[in-house]
């Protein structure tokens, strides 16, 4: 009996999860992306505070997803780093093999990305789904999940480095935000479930939708 498929989902080793943030960024930026990688060590801890939302997203509305995606739910348009970091996990952890194939799915999470190429690093969000051929095989045993998401928060790394230089932020308006969450996978004779954390770094831009810069790697203390 083939059971759930490593590589995508449950067990997967640590060091596939690699981030390239933003090259050229300000010292603010490059502090947000050390954040970034250390802040798994918080997933488990109390969130703090949040740091404040862009002014923008309080006034902007939060309209449906779209369906330009394909299989892959399309991206909320939203203004607040938070919950499109949220939705943006959701996203990561669910997929469905026995209607989606590896390509679409490829295709639906790089309409998440930000259409800023000097900032996308697209491969660290690639890097979260197997290649063709083991995709294929998790489409033989009808292997899909499902994500729910506890919550969200800025690391302290980050509200730190943005604390000292509050004007760093507005170069790219790149934030990091920590997700946690739970993951469920079903296939043909069996399922599980795991709980999950990842931290993204997101784009969200004055008068603008959001949009998903890259995934971190989740680090221990």
């Amino acid at each position: 009996m083939l059971k759930r498929l490593p590589g995508y989902g449950l067990g997967w080793s640590l060091n596939r999860r690699v981030i390239v943030i933003a090259v050229g960024l300000t010292c603010l930026l490059a502090l947000a992306a050390a954040a970034a990688i250390f802040a798994g060590r918080s997933s488990r801890s109390h969130a703090a505070q949040p740091v404040p939302a862009p002014a923008h997203s309080s006034t902007s509305p939060t309209r449906q997803p779209s369906s330009e995606s394909g299989p892959v739910a399309g991206p909320p348009r939203i203004s607040d780093p938070v919950e499109f970091a949220k939705a943006a996990a959701k996203m990561l952890w669910s997929y469905d093999t026995r209607t989606t194939s590896q390509a679409q799915q490829l295709a639906g999470m790089e309409a998440w990305m930000t259409k800023e190429s000097e900032y996308g690093d697209f491969t660290s969000v690639a890097a979260q789904i197997p290649d063709p051929v083991l995709w294929s095989r998790m489409a033989d045993q009808k292997q899909h999940a499902t994500a729910t998401i506890t919550e969200g928060h800025y690391p302290a790394a980050f509200k730190q480095a943005l604390s000292e230089d509050p004007a760093a932020i507005t170069k790219a308006y790149i934030y990091a935000v920590t997700v946690t969450g739970k993951q469920t996978i079903t296939w043909a004779k069996g399922g599980g479930a795991e709980d999950r954390s990842t931290t993204l770094a997101v784009q969200c831009r004055p008068s603008a939708d959001c949009s998903l810069v890259a995934i971190a790697p989740r680090v221990a203390p």
